[in-house]
């Protein structure tokens, strides 16, 4: 799959506020693993890579890496946070969540949507899906399906995430 220019530029180059990309939604959770909870303020300004997957998922699986490596790769200056909305029932035990979590070496903020409220405040629909969004709070850009490393989905990603780097703030 391909990424969807949601907003103005990004093909080839990044207009400084987009207005005209659609606010994301605040991701609110009861349960965070791998980090203390995300406040919705102290992402202001920050570039955000948000990824729905699901720990049984077999493409949600095959796509931790790339997000770990970019988690790694750009560090403090973009905010990678992945939503658990579980697929099955037995995702929905922050037991088994936690055990995928350390077994699938994911090192960024996880969020638990067991009620799917962040699936819904976002309009998601697939398994895995990314949201790049802009330190506006502004989505730029989407990513349905699998996501990997060295691939062209995987290079435009990184050209996105580095222009937004460079907007103001």
């Amino acid at each position: 799959m391909t990424w969807a220019c949601v907003a103005l530029g990004l093909a080839g180059h990044a207009s400084a506020s987009a207005p005209s990309a659609p606010q994301a939604p605040e991701i609110r959770s009861s349960h965070w693993l791998n980090s203390a909870p995300l406040e919705p303020q102290a992402l202001k300004g920050k570039v955000r890579l948000v990824e729905f997957w699901a720990f049984r998922c077999i493409n949600c699986v095959r796509t931790v890496p790339a997000m770990r490596a970019l988690s790694e790769r750009f560090g403090s200056d973009v905010v990678v946070i992945g939503v658990h909305t579980p697929e099955l029932d037995e995702e929905r035990d922050l037991k088994q969540l936690s055990e995928a979590i350390r077994r699938l070496d994911v090192r960024y903020p996880v969020a638990t949507d067991n009620d799917y409220a962040i699936w819904r405040a976002f309009g998601n629909r697939y398994w895995p899906a990314l949201y790049l969004i802009d330190k506006h709070g502004r989505i730029r850009a989407t990513h349905v399906g699998e996501l990997h490393q060295g691939t062209a989905e995987w290079s435009d990603l990184v050209t996105r995430i580095d222009a937004l780097r460079r907007e103001p703030g």
